[in-house]
């Protein structure tokens, strides 16, 4: 189901034994479009702290509470380690988080079950040589170790709340500038990009794939298309009324000549221009 990242904000996430906060932000893989970690507001509860929550540990969403429930207690996020979201979380901060709960990283080899990872020797690797098995996990952590000396801050993930109001330039123009995100949360994708053109096309809003986007420029807050203006003002109408059924996502990927959407298909873009 897809939902905007706007209306997401503000859900109340719950642990076993009480309200931790409320989404206050997303983090998002650039490379893959994918969300990674909630940021959560913890309020008067532990003032002045933000968690994050990968998005694996969610259940399924209480539209009608606007609520997510997660297999936490408070104490756990309590003394969980302490991340300053207003500056670049780092991949050793993330790998913090996850050694701390004893999760499966989303860069690693485990599956996603619940939240909880399944590693080499579990059940779901039944049937994988156990040498090989131990030889890959062995590799892969000494590969990201040294990913995460090399680099301090990982520079792929990018706050949601950031990102919105980035511009968006087709190939012969702007066209407006983000307003907002719709999310698949099956997968926490980002399927489309909002934008609201009033400065070119007064009163209107068009979607935009990740696939269009040619180049992003962080440090300028532009995101570069590879389609014109044209191209984009006559795709599938869209405004805050239209259900973007899985009907209107084949008309649209149809039109733009993308691979056709499916459960399981992730958006992917082109170069991306890092700022630093």
């Amino acid at each position: 189901m897809l939902q905007k990242a706007s209306a997401v904000k503000g859900y109340a996430i719950a642990a076993s034994d009480g309200l931790l906060g409320t989404v206050s932000d997303f983090l998002f893989d650039d490379a893959s479009w994918l969300v990674r970690w909630l940021v959560v507001d913890t309020g008067n509860w532990l003032p002045g702290r933000k968690v994050l929550l990968p998005t694996s540990v969610l259940g399924h969403a209480d539209a009608k509470e606007r609520i997510f429930r997660v297999k936490l207690t408070m104490q756990q996020v309590k003394d969980s380690p302490e991340i300053s979201t207003d500056r670049p979380v780092s991949r050793q901060s993330e790998t913090h988080i996850y050694n701390y709960y004893g999760w499966s990283p989303y860069w690693g080899t485990g599956f996603y079950m619940g939240g909880f990872g399944y590693m080499a020797g579990s059940p779901a690797m039944m049937g994988v040589p156990m040498a090989a098995s131990a030889a890959r996990e062995s590799r892969r952590r000494e590969e990201h170790d040294v990913d995460a000396q090399r680099s301090h801050d990982d520079p792929h993930l990018r706050s949601v709340e950031a990102v919105t109001g980035y511009h968006i330039h087709a190939s012969d123009g702007e066209i407006g500038h983000i307003e907002d995100f719709l999310l698949e949360d099956a997968d926490w994708s980002i399927h489309y990009l909002e934008v609201d053109t009033k400065n070119w096309w007064p009163g209107k809003k068009v979607l935009i794939s990740p696939r269009s986007a040619r180049t992003i420029d962080w440090k300028e807050k532009l995101v570069n298309l590879n389609v014109n203006r044209q191209r984009v003002k006559d795709s599938p109408p869209y405004d805050e009324s239209t259900t973007v059924d899985r009907a209107y996502e084949k008309d649209f990927h149809r039109y733009y000549g993308d691979i056709q959407p499916s459960d399981q298909a992730q958006p992917s873009i082109g170069r991306i221009l890092s700022s630093s």
